[in-house]
């Protein structure tokens, strides 16, 4: 009932983008650690998947073996879809066996894509290609342009409900966690969203305190000079996004 992309950039930034024909599909889907990967538990979703995976990301566990531990322990898992994407290597993913079609997952270089009760294949191969040709955009707005060519291929064939998109950078907190719960258009929607966070949201984000620094900016006239110059580099040809 859900298609996601999972992906990791240059930086090791981790990005999920993921929609559905089902309320809040962000809510327990969508799982991330900073310096760990991301993970996505779809079809008759388990979220147990993901608390347990990524601790066993972060122990060293490579995805494919993620993968296996996950689903031989789970007696549901011919109805699960799940897909891994650590800080090294490939992608691991499974689809069950009674997940209803058309379901399936495919890889490429540093991201994963996976979906069931989907229009068709084409879906997948939509969203990847789309991925691949927004080379050196943003990690977000790579994603965004890989879910909206998912879409044009029918994406979800039961209809369109909610969306996400989470960013995962260098703090322990998320840069970026958009969520459409319920939405006539929810890609469209989280395109908006998008938008919207780069006039304050994403700048301000950046300004708060994290792992090397405990505080974070503080002076209001600092954190307003940082914005503007966020919302300047913005507006100048070739920009790039947080």
């Amino acid at each position: 009932m859900t298609w996601s992309i999972l992906a990791r950039d240059d930086d090791g930034r981790f990005g999920v983008a993921i929609a559905s024909r089902f309320f809040a599909v962000g809510a327990l889907c969508v799982h991330t650690q900073r310096a760990v990967g991301a993970l996505s538990t779809q079809a008759l979703m388990n979220p147990l998947y993901g608390p347990q995976g990524m601790q066993w990301l972060a122990e060293g566990v490579m995805p494919q073996d993620v993968v296996a531990r996950l689903t031989s322990a789970d007696a549901g898992r011919a109805q699960r879809q799940v897909h891994v994407l650590g800080a090294q290597g490939d992608a691991a993913a499974y689809t069950g066996a009674d997940c209803i079609g058309w379901c399936g997952h495919l890889a490429g270089a540093g991201f994963s894509v996976a979906g069931n009760m989907l229009a068709g294949a084409s879906v997948l191969e939509a969203t990847a290609d789309a991925y691949r040709s927004a080379a050196g955009r943003p990690l977000a707005e790579r994603l965004l342009a890989a879910m909206a060519a998912g879409e044009a291929q029918g994406g979800d064939k039961r209809g369109k409900q909610s969306a996400a998109l989470r960013i995962h950078a260098g703090e322990d907190y998320p840069a970026l966690d958009v969520r459409v719960d319920d939405h006539a258009e929810p890609i469209q929607e989280l395109h908006r969203l998008y938008r919207k966070s780069l006039e304050r949201f994403q700048p301000f984000v950046a300004c708060l305190a994290g792992r090397l620094d405990a505080v974070g900016l503080t002076d209001r006239v600092a954190i307003e000079a940082a914005v503007s110059r966020f919302q300047a580099a913005q507006a100048a040809p070739g920009r790039l996004a947080q």
